[in-house]
């Protein structure tokens, strides 16, 4: 059973510069999305980064307002939010494939970000997830965050250079004939 299972969590990175998260969260169960968000502005806390909250309508306008942030903002990373429990219609199924599918493809862009979007069945399965006394989602997506911030500044400064040419050798460049051939 899941619940008694043991996980191993990573350390909490350490900064040498500050960091400045984004919390987006969709607040459409209210008590469970403040939940969430203490979680996650407990482990930022830790970290020594400072974390500002967006609100947004529901779970699957959070990737798009994680998207616009990471391409217009300052921000080092983000945390996406939200909950969204299983209905009568294949409407959850929708939500829940969306928004991980968008954040999953922002995090391929380079957004550093933790997913903290609860999918669960029944109310009482989301309250103790979000607890931050429980299972603390909302902080493990903070820190997931912190990590990919941590990978990132690690590698920044990193190049894998253009590829490889002997010294004293040419090599043929693509086109249509008009300029040069070689190089």
């Amino acid at each position: 059973m899941a619940g008694h299972e043991t996980h191993h969590i990573l350390d909490l990175p350490a900064f040498d510069r500050p960091v400045k998260l984004l919390i987006v969260v969709a607040p459409y169960y209210k008590d469970i999305a403040d939940d969430l968000v203490a979680g996650a502005r407990a482990v930022a806390a830790r970290a020594g980064a400072t974390a500002e909250v967006v609100e947004v309508p529901g779970a699957l306008e959070v990737p798009a307002a994680i998207g616009l942030a990471f391409r217009l903002s300052n921000y080092d990373g983000f945390v996406a939010l939200g909950c969204v429990i299983r209905g009568e219609t294949t409407h959850y199924d929708t939500v829940c494939n969306d928004s991980s599918r968008g954040l999953m493809l922002l995090g391929l862009e380079g957004a550093c970000l933790g997913n903290g979007i609860l999918t669960v069945e029944t109310r009482e399965q989301a309250v103790v997830r979000a607890d931050p006394q429980g299972q603390d989602k909302g902080g493990g997506a903070a820190a997931a965050a912190l990590h990919l911030i941590a990978l990132s500044r690690k590698w920044a400064g990193q190049t894998k250079g253009i590829g490889f040419k002997p010294a004293g050798e040419e090599f043929r460049i693509a086109g249509t004939g008009q300029g040069p051939e070689r190089a």
